[in-house]
């Protein structure tokens, strides 16, 4: 599978030529690198709606690929620590743009520009052209092509993956470190 150039920095590739004998696509971030020059890896951002602050993350995941692609993995990471402060629970009470205030704040951990991130997410309060109410900010159109292109693969719940291309539909969330590096010994060869 192909990724769209604005969208190059969802490509793990640790030293993997463009010709990898294998392609994984992740709906759920992977980093291993026990295959370098068998396996590329292809991160896919997945919208889970019935968790509203989902979009939310993914929305910045898409700021950092406008801003600094290569910095996607680093800040990936840093949400995934930091993820359970972007759970429903935890953010139930605070406002849209409060929540891209500190997901700026985590990409300035890793080397992003906090302005200009919190740029690209902030909800403007005020109605856009023609008095329209249901603006977005300045990565809705990124997200909107993430969602079209997962719902075209048929992708509904993390984690999905793709092996070669075909779901492979024996990994499931609770898959554990160790039995990801089974599943990966007896399938990359």
């Amino acid at each position: 599978m192909a990724l769209a150039p604005k969208f190059a920095g969802q490509a793990y590739s640790a030293g993997v030529s463009p010709r990898a004998i294998h392609t994984i696509e992740l709906f759920l971030p992977l980093l291993p690198k026990k295959y370098p020059s068998k396996v590329q890896f292809l991160f896919r951002q997945q919208i889970q709606p019935w968790h509203p602050s989902s979009t939310l993350v993914h929305e910045a995941g898409a700021a950092i690929l406008r801003l600094s692609p290569e910095k996607f993995w680093p800040f990936s990471a840093a949400l995934f620590e930091h993820q359970k402060e972007y759970f429903d629970v935890n953010v139930v009470h605070e406002a849209r743009n409060e929540t891209y205030k500190r997901l700026a704040k985590l990409a300035g951990s890793v080397g992003v520009n906090e302005g200009a991130f919190y740029e690209l997410l902030e909800i403007s309060d005020k109605p856009g052209e023609g008095g329209s109410l249901n603006i977005g900010n300045k990565v809705t159109d990124d997200v909107k092509l993430m969602v079209k292109a997962n719902r075209r693969t048929g992708v509904h719940v993390t984690p999905t993956v793709l092996f070669n291309g075909i779901e492979e539909g024996s990994i499931s969330s609770s898959f554990s470190a160790q039995d990801w590096e089974h599943w990966l010994d007896k399938n990359i060869k």
